[in-house]
């Protein structure tokens, strides 16, 4: 926490206002659609999977229908297409930013409309912060006219040739979840440079309540807004989120400063034009035991990693599920690692991590 959260909280219980509406939802999206700039519409709801959810449903998403989704990612990104009823198609990763290949989604469009099977809308994600490669994976958008919806939940104050991520494409998404760089506890946000769809989604995520002095619903919706209070912890949130981007990327380059010499170790590089959050500092090694190796070294003083993402196409629940795969996602998650990455890392938190990866790479 910043410290101006509790304001924004107090003066919700001091105005009595509770309820998923209120001055500070208000605030916090206009607060959002000014850091992420643009002609742009922000509706804060409860989760980063919630806004995927009424990302899919206002792109006419339904049951039956094929989804392209990044399979190198977590399944909040791919669980909406079955709240659906739709049937997701994987699409594995490039070397370069670890995120949706370009050309294997592009043959995996092609081998759908072969097949009488146009899918319905494409879910990339921004990994780890690291922008995907908007350009390429919107240029094919275009030309088979298929709808990207941009999962920027681990990328807030990433940007892309200059351009916030989740101002990329036709829908982006954001996660205010506990582990993002800034959190409301548990909340999200839909962005869509449409105030007609922002406002759809408003309606369908207030259990869809028509315009009437009674309860009338004509449309099936959900309870997906965010509250007033969480909502003002959003809007303390906000105003440290720029040193909250910069303590992490200083953690990523006091890691590579100190790592970058070992030919075992290797670093997600920042392409040209890209700015990265470095929201989770990520490593490469050269195979899975060494990866091992380095995780349990450092549990051995308490210090916790995780290996990166299973991609989805292996995950139990989705492994009958089409997926157009290269063997990159495989083998990042086999090998690779997320080291401690959180804001509030000391000089001396740090110096700890480093002296467990020294004596595992020793």
């Amino acid at each position: 926490m910043g410290g101006l959260e509790q304001h924004y909280v107090n003066e919700a219980f001091k105005t009595n206002w509770i309820a998923p509406l209120g001055p500070n939802v208000n605030g916090f999206e206009s607060d959002i659609q000014e850091f992420i700039g643009g002609d742009k519409h922000v509706a804060a709801l409860s989760s980063g999977t919630a806004s995927i959810h009424l990302a899919l449903e206002l792109l006419g998403v339904s049951k039956d229908d094929e989804v392209l989704c990044q399979s190198f990612t977590f399944s909040a990104s791919a669980n909406p297409i079955i709240y659906l009823g739709a049937t997701p198609v994987f699409i594995d990763s490039e070397p370069d930013t670890w995120n949706m290949s370009p050309e294997l989604l592009e043959i995996a469009i092609q081998d759908r409309i072969e097949k009488y099977k146009k899918p319905k809308a494409i879910i990339a994600v921004h990994l780890y912060g690291m922008p995907y490669k908007a350009n390429e994976i919107n240029a094919i958008s275009k030309k088979y006219d298929i709808p990207v919806i941009e999962d920027s939940a681990e990328a807030l104050g990433s940007t892309y040739f200059g351009q916030a991520c989740s101002t990329l494409s036709d829908l982006g998404i954001l996660s205010f979840n506990g582990n993002k760089i800034i959190t409301t506890s548990g909340g999200g946000a839909l962005i869509t440079g449409s105030k007609k769809l922002k406002d759809r989604a408003v309606f369908l995520s207030t259990q869809a309540r028509d315009d009437a002095p009674h309860y009338e619903h004509s449309s099936i919706g959900y309870n997906y807004r965010l509250s007033n209070v969480l909502a003002g912890i959003g809007r303390g949130q906000m105003r440290v989120l720029d040193d909250r981007v910069a303590a992490r990327r200083r953690n990523y380059e006091f890691y590579k400063s100190h790592l970058d010499d070992f030919d075992t170790i290797s670093f997600l590089e920042e392409p040209q034009g890209v700015f990265c959050n470095r929201w989770i500092t990520c490593i490469n090694t050269p195979s899975f035991e060494m990866r091992e190796h380095i995780r349990l070294t450092l549990l051995e003083d308490d210090i916790e990693t995780r290996p990166l993402w299973k991609p989805m196409h292996l995950q139990p629940v989705f492994k009958d599920y089409l997926h157009f795969t290269n063997g990159v996602s495989e083998q990042l998650f086999y090998s690779g690692l997320c080291l401690p990455s959180g804001s509030n890392l000391t000089d001396s938190d740090l110096d700890r991590i480093l002296k467990k990866l020294l004596k595992s790479l020793t």
